[in-house]
């Protein structure tokens, strides 16, 4: 492997375990709790050829599946995969693969079975399996998800824990560091599950715990300087938010002046996003910024647009535009300045985004193409530097908090690449932009206010494509309707709805109304 091959993997530089995706709801939840256990680990699709994988994994989880083992077009892993010498743990689905590589029997269970169960534990203390189980009670309670069952272990496996309708609950080789468990540790339901992830990456697969922020910092600057050498240049995509600022700070500080961020005002951002960010990103932290009006080119390209995969695809590919030729002009200035050639282009790809933006043939498919990820011009010139691509949001925070980067930019909330332009549903036009963003202003202001910005993840205003009928001031109106949203999420891959006090929804609404012309509801 080259020195810029090596370069570009992280997972080159911490022990990491590879996680192979069958398509589970629950699958990034798996990655989420390794994390948390202080361990790297990269969630791959399970068509992933072993051969072709850029490092050697500490050990292998193969996750759970919507679909039956059974099944005609069921994914399977590559047998490869056993030969590989090292810890292997299936869940769920990931149990029933390694029954079917090793010459155990699956069938459809007799009955399905969903929700919590008791696991009653039996591995024996002087057994390598006995480290699964570790300082976990019996019985615990766990969490089931499964129409399959494990009919027979393949020879040479033996039973370590078993519930009242799964015989075989978790098996484990007699001899060899491999494991398989029908529930889902990696759920909050399961009482004593990442106790039992964290006894298998740390205490079976022997990976030290040291995936941090702290440790992460120089050594991703190591990695960018690698990438771009010592004569090259990087022009950077910034937006004001958490994820492009952290980026262009950790930027900054690896290669100084050979940093150029460029702010692109593509007529969908947020109510004075453009002198906000000036301020900030120029003038407080220091950052060499230029910023491009190419409002008009944008809202002219999404005229008479109302998908909003098509919006995405349109801003993506028109951002890219954009930067080319700002990058053209900074080239040259860089140039004469003896600063070097602009060959990077830098974006704030979180791993969530590109989750998202991989569509795992056979288990599952693409939810949407991401701004960062999934829009890019295929002729594209400038090489892509994403030094964020491996982080989740509360790791991005973090990084941000340690590089001390101003609490108000660390917790802003996310905003998205297509910005308001996929918030209003429908055409996209200056008068709807507007539209959405004044109430967009103004529902943020208040929860700032009310002092439940921080407990939310992330809130938004929307512009409904409905008119209803109203009375205001005696008139009747007919007009637009704003839909708020509000939710609380940990890794920005599930959320949950957030209680917004009533009182705030009324001062609110109440503002809206009053001060955005052309709502009524």
């Amino acid at each position: 492997m080259s020195p810029n091959e090596l370069a570009t993997e992280v997972a080159n530089m911490y022990d990491t375990v590879l996680i192979l995706d069958f398509g589970s709801q629950y699958s990034h939840l798996i990655t989420r709790r390794i994390r948390e256990c202080g361990v790297y680990c990269e969630l791959l699709p399970c068509t992933q050829k072993i051969a072709e994988l850029k490092f050697k994994p500490k050990g292998v989880i193969l996750s759970g599946s919507p679909y039956s083992i059974t099944d005609e077009g069921a994914p399977h892993v590559d047998p490869a995969v056993f030969e590989l010498g090292v810890p292997i743990l299936g869940i769920c689905y990931g149990l029933q693969e390694i029954a079917r590589n090793l010459g155990g029997e699956t069938s459809l269970a007799v009955k399905r079975e969903y929700g919590h169960a008791e696991l009653a534990l039996h591995p024996q203390e002087d057994h390598h399996s006995y480290k699964l189980f570790a300082d976990v009670p019996s019985p615990t309670s766990v969490w089931m998800s499964h129409g399959d069952h494990l009919e027979s272990p393949p020879t040479d496996f033996e039973v370590i824990g078993s519930t009242a309708t799964s015989e075989y609950a978790a098996v484990a080789h007699t001899t060899l560091p491999i494991y398989g468990i029908q529930f889902h540790p990696e759920v909050t339901h399961s009482a004593d599950g990442a106790l039992v992830l964290r006894n298998f990456v740390v205490g079976i697969c022997g990976c030290e715990a040291s995936w941090t922020m702290s440790s992460f910092i120089d050594k991703e600057l190591e990695r960018i300087r690698t990438l771009v050498g010592t004569e090259g240049s990087v022009i950077g995509a910034v937006s004001g938010g958490v994820d492009s600022t952290v980026a262009a700070v950790l930027m900054k500080r690896a290669i100084g002046d050979r940093f150029h961020a460029v702010l692109v005002d593509n007529g969908v951002m947020r109510l004075n996003e453009c002198a906000q960010v000036k301020k900030t990103l120029g003038e407080q932290l220091g950052i060499n910024l230029t910023v491009a009006d190419a409002s008009d080119l944008f809202l002219g390209r999404l005229k008479g647009v109302t998908d909003p995969e098509r919006k995405r695809k349109i801003i993506g590919n028109t951002f890219i535009e954009v930067f080319e030729q700002e990058a053209h002009k900074i080239d040259e200035v860089s140039r004469k300045n003896g600063l070097g050639p602009i060959d990077w282009l830098l974006q704030g790809t979180l791993y969530p985004d590109v989750i998202e933006s991989i569509s795992f043939k056979g288990p599952s498919a693409t939810i949407k193409s991401h701004h960062n990820v999934g829009g890019l011009l295929e002729d594209m010139r400038l090489k892509l530097i994403e030094p964020l691509r491996e982080l989740f949001k509360d790791e991005v925070r973090a990084l941000g908090s340690l590089l001390e980067i101003p609490d108000d930019l660390v917790w802003r909330h996310p905003f998205p690449g297509p910005g308001i332009a996929i918030r209003v549903l429908g055409e996209v036009s200056p008068s709807q932009v507007e539209i959405a963003r004044l109430a967009d202003h103004i529902y943020i202001d208040e929860i700032k206010k009310a002092g439940l910005y921080r407990q939310i993840s992330q809130a938004y205003a929307a512009l409904l494509p409905v008119r209803s009928v109203g009375v205001m001031g005696d008139q009747r109106t007919y007009e637009q309707v704003i839909a708020l949203r509000a939710v609380e999420s940990t890794d920005f891959m599930t959320a949950d709805w957030f209680a917004m006090p009533v009182d705030v929804l009324k001062r609110i609404s109440n503002r809206i109304i009053n001060e955005v012309k052309g709502v009524n509801r």
